[in-house]
């Protein structure tokens, strides 16, 4: 199975390369979900359930939506959306993949999340400052860190005055730089969310099970 994962794992990695050297740094997720339709366990980062270190953090901190509105970067088939959904939150999520949201829509069809294609880039003006939660979990680490600062600068802008950004992301040292996919977070790339109007105010680290643990961080930043 480990094995069957690496394989799995390379692929993606060989048709992302190939969107990123056409200088397309987001087409590539359409392609991998395209690519495994009808399979979508086969994709590397899905779950069916969101994502581990979110879920260990909320256990120790316990998000409460009273129906404030919340925004899921980067979406997915919809897991951390539903994730927020269940804890009562107003939930938008959204995705440059089409055939993303297709599925998700139709996973999570008896919900009110409310999926929507969306480009990162080139966001809808309504997302300015219009939700008290944001959440983006592995969608910064998945972009070429030559966007990293107006990728950062666009999620910043969807947090509302006196709402919340939460970040799942892998960690890597300062003057580390990462050689390929994924391309994790240092602590001097998290200060572009403080440049962009944020104060953090939360940031927990936890250990991957591989065999070599890899960092992971949830980090929470205020407006």
């Amino acid at each position: 199975m480990q094995e069957n994962e690496e394989e799995l794992r390379e692929k993606m990695k060989e048709i992302a390369t190939e969107y990123l050297e056409k200088g397309d740094a987001t087409g590539w997720f359409d392609a991998i979900y395209r690519e495994t339709e009808g399979d979508s366990e086969l994709i590397p980062w899905v779950d069916f359930e969101p994502n581990r270190f979110l879920v260990e953090w909320e256990n120790e901190n316990k998000l409460e939506g009273k129906g404030r509105k919340a925004l899921v970067v980067g979406c997915g088939l919809g897991d951390e959306a539903k994730f927020l959904y269940e804890r009562d939150f107003d939930v938008t999520a959204f995705d440059i993949s089409e055939k993303a949201i297709e599925i998700a829509k139709r996973i999570h069809k008896n919900t009110d999340i409310k999926f929507q294609v969306a480009d990162l880039f080139n966001p809808p003006k309504e997302f300015r400052k219009a939700f008290d939660l944001v959440l983006e979990v592995y969608t910064i680490q998945a972009l070429p860190p030559n966007l990293r600062e107006e990728v950062m600068a666009k999620i910043t802008s969807f947090v509302a005055e006196n709402g919340e950004l939460i970040a799942v992301q892998r960690f890597r040292e300062n003057g580390i730089e990462p050689e390929a996919l994924p391309w994790a977070l240092s602590p001097n790339d998290l200060s572009n969310f403080d440049k962009n109007g944020l104060t953090q105010t939360g940031f927990s680290e936890y250990l991957g099970d591989e065999e070599e643990p890899i960092k992971r961080f949830v980090t929470v930043y205020e407006r």
